[in-house]
Formats: C-alpha cells, sequence, structure tokens
C-alpha cells in the first residue's frame, strides 16, 4: 500500500474519530447530532479505523449493531479491495 494511501486512511480516520467524538458530545448535551448517514459513510470511505478507535475510546454508538457490522464490513471490503488489487 502506498504512503498516499496510508495518508488518506489516516486523515479520514482522524476526521471519523473527530465526527464520532463530536456526536458524542452532542448527545450528552442535548444538542444537534450528527446524521447517522453521515457516521456510516465516513466508516465506509476508508474511516473505519477512526470509527472503531471512537467506539471503544469515546464510548459512542457501541450498543448499536449496526455500527459494529458496518465498522467491520468497511473492513473488510477495503482490506479486500486492497488484496485483490496487489494480487491483480
Amino acid at each position: 500500500m502506498s504512503r498516499i494511501a496510508l495518508g488518506g486512511y489516516a486523515a479520514l480516520s482522524l476526521v471519523t474519530f473527530a465526527t464520532y467524538a463530536w456526536d458524542k458530545l452532542q448527545a450528552t448535551r442535548g444538542g444537534r447530532r450528527v446524521p447517522e448517514l453521515r457516521l456510516h459513510a465516513l466508516s465506509l470511505l476508508g474511516g473505519f479505523a477512526g470509527a472503531a478507535l471512537a467506539m471503544g475510546l469515546v464510548r459512542h454508538k457501541t450498543q448499536q449493531l449496526r455500527f459494529h457490522a458496518l465498522v467491520t464490513l468497511s473492513f473488510a471490503l477495503h482490506a479486500g479491495g486492497w488484496a485483490w488489487w496487489t494480487l491483480r
């Protein structure tokens, strides 16, 4: 995997982590929340590591099975895509 791709994953994971943390803060304050579709999209686009870290460290969305499933699916899709790309 190239450094550019790794940098992209790192940047997207940082944005995803921050978005999850912001949503958690808003949830505790009763403020305006981040739409779940946006959280899912960030994970699917490559921010699955940030999503997983936020779920563990910030304790956000840990009770919702669909979030666990989507983060796992996102990782599997990206890992499979990279495996296919390098082995073709």
